[in-house]
């Protein structure tokens, strides 16, 4: 049994690390056309999803008090238009691991809990994001819910 742990401690087998090494991804969608123009006044309305270890994840609306995270291809999320990937950082953890913190996570995403402002696919990305690598995405994906948080606190305010 001691040969046994000696030979496969002398002939290595590559790296087992760095097989489990994942490029996290921000890949962001149009949800209309006019973004081809909103874009150049600094804002759009966009749909986003987290890549990791080959598997997109997202978060969406439905009337059920269950999680709305579901997983889908990479770049291709259904009723988008890809725009564009944005490269966030890189992650060192098994693709086990990572699937159980992904579900632990969906639990906090109820589709039922959606909002378009204040938490919607962008918000889970950028809680995704934060929580693997310590930043967020980058503001211009999110930019127009934030302006309609400043606007929608504007109006509740000058309308007491």
């Amino acid at each position: 049994m001691g040969e046994e742990n000696e030979a496969s401690n002398s002939n290595p087998e590559p790296d087992a690390s760095s097989s489990e090494e994942s490029q996290v991804i921000l890949n962001v969608y149009d949800l209309t056309p006019a973004n081809q123009y909103s874009v150049w006044f600094g804002f759009g309305i966009f749909h986003s999803g987290i890549e990791v270890h080959g598997k997109e994840y997202g978060y969406g609306a439905h009337d059920f008090p269950i999680s709305g995270v579901f997983e889908v291809e990479p770049k291709s999320c259904p009723g988008f238009i890809y725009r564009c990937s944005v490269p966030l950082g890189h992650l060192n953890i098994p693709p086990s691991e990572f699937r159980t913190f992904i579900e632990g996570v969906a639990s906090e995403y109820h589709g039922n809990t959606y909002h378009l402002i204040s938490k919607n696919c962008n918000h889970f990305t950028d809680d995704i994001s934060k929580r693997l690598i310590g930043k967020g995405i980058p503001g211009w994906v999110n930019r127009l819910a934030r302006l309609g948080t400043k606007f929608s606190l504007e109006y509740n305010f000058y309308h007491i």
